[in-house]
């Protein structure tokens, strides 16, 4: 069976300490961050490194700063987390604001092989309050998954993980180790706690949960990182600050906790129609 280790990089916020935010500058800081954190996870024996929600840019900046942080996919930021990759030998998903061919933006992810090439692209689709709903469209894509080392992997992002259907999607689509890289603030500990664990057990997968940590305007962020095996074993947990966290998921876990624990198979899909 295949074993695949990840390493979940649990960033802080860029510290400005004029208190003036300058994201172009932060940009380039996190990127330099990306890459450090690459070579100590590949020096580790990772082949996946992980990083939070809109890791290049921060998350809560205001719809009009995000919009000209935007970029296409296939832009600058691309080429230089590939540049990362390949460089290390590691897979990288990082979060990014997309702007698409129409004009249009999202919260996306973006997973680059370790080759440097990328692999996929996720939009999310669930979004959260105002800081998502006045900067981003919603994605219409629910599972999107890339195939890494022998595993399959699909991608959520914060807020899409605390409903039951999309990891249920994925958990039907064959996904076997679910990335959530996410901006989770206080006081909603209760989503690592509770609702990741519970996630992974009830559709039989492992989860890796990335957050930030350190204040962002208003927002103070929960840390709190976690990696779940599919039988709610907690495989990595992070505590409140910087944390560069190491996860081995084997597969062979994974075909066991589904033989004991049958939620997939014992479904009643006769009877999960819309109900009125």
């Amino acid at each position: 069976m295949t074993t695949l280790r990840l390493a979940c990089l649990q960033a802080p916020v860029t510290d400005h300490p004029d208190g003036a935010p300058d994201p172009v500058a932060d940009r380039r800081a996190n990127l330099t961050a990306l890459a450090d954190a690459a070579r100590q996870s590949a020096e580790s024996g990772a082949h996946l490194l992980i990083t939070p929600e809109m890791y290049l840019t921060g998350y809560n900046l205001g719809a009009e700063v995000i919009a000209g942080l935007a970029e296409e996919s296939s832009g600058p930021s691309q080429q230089e987390v590939s540049a990362i990759a390949a460089r290390h030998g590691i897979a990288i998903l990082y979060g990014y604001p997309e702007r698409d061919d129409v004009g249009a933006v999202y919260n996306a992810v973006q997973l680059i092989g370790g080759d440097g090439r990328p692999k996929a692209n996720y939009r999310k689709t669930h979004l959260f309050g105002n800081v998502d709903r006045e900067a981003f469209a919603p994605g219409s894509d629910l599972v999107v998954q890339a195939d890494l080392d022998g595993v399959r992997v699909g991608f959520l992002i914060c807020y899409d993980v605390e409903f039951p259907e999309p990891v249920r999607a994925h958990a039907d689509a064959g996904t076997q180790l679910l990335l959530v890289p996410t901006a989770l603030m206080r006081p909603y500990e209760y989503v690592p706690r509770q609702i990741v664990p519970a996630r992974a057990i009830e559709s039989q997968m492992f989860v890796a949960y990335v957050n930030r940590v350190g204040v962002e305007r208003d927002f103070v962020y929960a840390g709190e990182t976690r990696v779940v095996a599919p039988d709610g074993r907690e495989l990595a947990v992070g505590g409140e600050g910087e944390e560069l966290l190491l996860a081995d998921v084997d597969l062979a876990d994974l075909a066991a906790s589904r033989d004991l624990n049958t939620y997939l198979q014992d479904r009643r899909t006769d009877l999960y129609g819309a109900q009125k």
